[in-house]
């Protein structure tokens, strides 16, 4: 068996994507590598998600060279992110309490220490506000094994408030702020 054998057993055909060829490979490598570099300027930079582009990177990846998503997804940085948003459609409690404490820290002292116009801190820290919301009401947040009571009460007759689902290696999803 060669690589492609190998990864087509243990994928499903309908749930493997159709790889594109010339041109349009090319462009979804390209968008992917630039997606990986915005990822981790993200990592970094508490103002530029980090998720959103290792998305977009996967999914170019798995349309153009299935050896980059592999690579990703075993990636120190990123693939935990991108297991557990493709296992659980969420993100790590510990990973949203990281992102807004980054967030509130680099944005007060840009507001602070800069000497912006004050219309542009009013945007920077409008924005910051987004971003914060996202990260805490919308994107679901997965519970952590720790949190023992909440996963017992999602497999009790009575599910836990914001409980969505039961997730695998006993974690729940949730659209509770945190």
């Amino acid at each position: 068996m060669n690589g492609s054998e190998i990864h087509h057993s243990l994928v499903p055909p309908s749930a493997a994507p159709r790889l594109a060829t010339g041109v349009k490979r090319l462009l979804l490598v390209v968008a992917g590598l630039a997606s990986v570099g915005m990822a981790y300027l993200g990592a970094i930079l508490p103002g530029l998600p980090t998720t959103p582009w290792v998305l977009l990177a996967s999914y170019c990846f798995a349309r153009s060279l299935p050896r980059l998503q592999r690579w990703l997804k075993r990636s120190p940085v990123f693939g935990r992110l991108l297991h557990d948003w493709e296992e659980h459609r969420g993100i790590r409690k510990s990973v949203k309490m990281v992102a807004v404490v980054m967030v509130v820290t680099v944005v007060t002292l840009s507001l602070t220490l800069s000497s912006l116009p004050v219309w542009v801190k009013c945007v920077i820290g409008g924005l910051a506000i987004v971003g914060i919301s996202v990260i805490v009401g919308v994107v679901p947040t997965i519970r952590e094994t720790a949190e023992k009571p909440i996963v017992a009460a999602a497999n009790s007759e009575q599910p836990a408030q914001g409980s969505m689902t039961s997730g695998c290696c006993g974690q729940s999803l949730s659209h509770d702020a945190f």
